[in-house]
């Protein structure tokens, strides 16, 4: 498989934030080619005041609007933005500043995150705070209480962001042990080579019923734990299938498919096309 080019924060600052903030003047046409398409080892925010922009994230287009918050999670594959006549920020942030909180916050949507629409007042106060962090960036590059400055705005961003697109707050004690379970369901999908297909699969992993597993996955993400795992399914196959000239019996072997005929049925059950018409499809563009 073909290397995808990973964004890398450390190469570009050493404050563990980036901002940048962009004017109408700015005007960009998004390419979707293999050439255009990354990942990146940090988290990437969009505030979008003005205009309109556009980006695909792990195959799914994504539009934002004006008073629009979207963020893209560290390893998600998306486009660069392509943007007409914007007025607003962009934010990279280093994980290992983030607390591991609002971290899990960000993910309880496992990567099928929405752009946010933000109240005028958050808006104002988003954009009020972003000028005084972009000052701090500027500026601090030989101040020695930057740290002890920037992190705090940083953590304020992100608490105001998780507020903007209403995450659910962690509360009490069943609250965290579910938000735990899922964060754990969460990273076994990611990990497992696709081998474990089943929801009971999972719920062995974590030593919990299928059924409570499943409740305390919609309730938490809104969704079931068949549904994750078909999605999980789904944004793999279509990696590789766009990625590489893999022929569809290699492909279904390596996501841990021993039927290929099964993986056909069930890729275009899940996508609408078979993986062959996929492929073509993609790649026409």
């Amino acid at each position: 498989m073909k290397n995808i080019p990973v964004d890398r924060l450390h190469e570009k600052t050493t404050l563990g934030v980036q901002i940048k903030a962009f004017s109408s003047s700015y005007d960009r046409t998004a390419g979707n080619s293999i050439t255009d398409i990354h990942r990146d080892d940090h988290y990437v925010f969009f505030l979008l005041k003005a205009g309109h922009g556009k980006l695909e994230v792990d195959f799914r287009e994504i539009d934002m609007g004006p008073n629009q918050l979207f963020y893209i999670l560290p390893s998600q594959i998306h486009t660069k933005i392509a943007a007409d006549k914007p007025e607003g920020w962009f934010l990279a942030i280093d994980p290992a500043i983030i607390p591991t909180t609002l971290r899990e916050l960000f993910e309880y949507r496992l990567n099928l995150q929405t752009p946010c629409l933000v109240q005028a007042h958050l808006l104002k106060q988003l954009d009020d705070l972003l000028l005084i962090l972009q000052g701090e960036v500027l500026r601090s590059q030989q101040d020695e209480f930057h740290i002890a400055i920037l992190h705090p705005l940083i953590q304020s961003f992100l608490g105001m962001a998780a507020r903007a697109c209403k995450l659910p707050e962690l509360t009490g004690n069943q609250g965290l042990r579910t938000a735990e379970l899922a964060r754990k369901f969460k990273i076994a999908l990611s990990e497992n080579n696709l081998v474990l297909r089943r929801p009971s699969d999972y719920a062995k992993e974590l030593n919990v019923t299928a059924g409570y597993l499943n409740d305390v996955v919609k309730e938490t993400t809104g969704s079931s734990v068949s549904y994750w795992i078909h999605q999980e399914i789904s944004i793999r196959s279509k990696r590789v299938l766009y990625y590489t000239d893999m022929d569809i019996k290699e492909i279904a072997y390596l996501l841990g498919f021993n039927d290929h005929a099964y993986f056909i049925r069930l890729f275009r059950k899940l996508n609408g096309v078979t993986p062959q018409k996929f492929r073509s499809l993609r790649r026409s563009n």
